[in-house]
């Protein structure tokens, strides 16, 4: 039987390691501890079986190594994620554009004049005017008015005007509207990048919690765990200490 494996009758075992004496209480089983320590221990010790035992001294430096790798990996993973976001947050695609503003400061002055027109005839006041003057021209010429008939019935001249108002204001309506249908596509391509942008960042934003909630906070426990493990370790040394000293001599 190899010294590593040797089993006193008062409990004692070989450490690993060292080779040297220790009681059960003071280490631990090659079967008992975490698959990545196992490996840490099996490339320093390739003749290390699922029973040996190495001591809670030796043991100390491979849980620090796995924590020192949890830790680095959180951190490299975090810093990934970081980068991610300040990337996103530098990219000049994603400005968010004054639509009003620069449609106004490329207005001519025909598309000024389309727009007031189709402002104007869009308005209550254009209609009660435009009424009013109808029934002041429709009057004048039906009781001659100040000795004034230049427009007899069926109104004529008036039914041509009417035509020449209607055949100027459709196409300046329909300028102004064009403009109107470039500002909603101009707004909506806007919105397209901004919605863009922030989907983007609610996906990294999504990323970073679930690393947090699935590794680092797990990481977090399993480190504490490890703590826990080695002051336990560390007490029952001290208890050790202590009772040898008040071992009568």
């Amino acid at each position: 039987m190899k010294k590593s494996e040797k089993v006193q009758a008062n409990d004692a075992l070989w450490c690993i390691v060292d080779q040297q004496e220790y009681d059960l209480i003071d280490g631990n089983f090659i079967h008992e501890l975490d698959p990545y320590i196992v490996s840490l221990i099996q490339k320093d010790f390739p003749r290390a079986a699922s029973n040996s035992f190495i001591c809670s001294e030796h043991l100390v430096r491979y849980r620090l190594q796995k924590m020192d790798k949890m830790i680095n990996e959180d951190a490299h993973k975090n810093k990934q994620i970081n980068q991610r976001m300040t990337k996103l947050m530098s990219k000049n695609s994603y400005e968010i554009v004054d639509v009003e503003k620069q449609l106004e400061t490329t207005l001519t002055f025909g598309q000024k004049v389309a727009d007031g027109v189709a402002r104007f005839g869009g308005s209550w006041p254009f209609v009660i005017s435009f009424i009013v003057i109808i029934i002041v021209w429709i009057i004048i010429n039906s009781v001659h008015l100040f000795g004034l008939h230049f427009d007899p019935f069926p109104f004529i001249l008036l039914n041509l005007f009417l035509s020449i108002i209607a055949a100027i204001q459709a196409p300046l309506i329909m300028m102004s509207q064009n403009r109107s249908g470039t500002y909603d596509r101009m707004e909506s391509k806007n919105d397209y990048h901004v919605n863009l942008k922030s989907e983007e960042e609610i996906r990294i934003l999504h990323s970073k919690i679930d690393h947090l909630i699935q590794q680092d906070q797990p990481n977090n426990m399993q480190i504490q765990k490890m703590q826990m493990e080695m002051l336990a370790s560390i007490n029952n040394q001290l208890n050790d200490l202590k009772k040898q000293d008040n071992t009568p001599k």
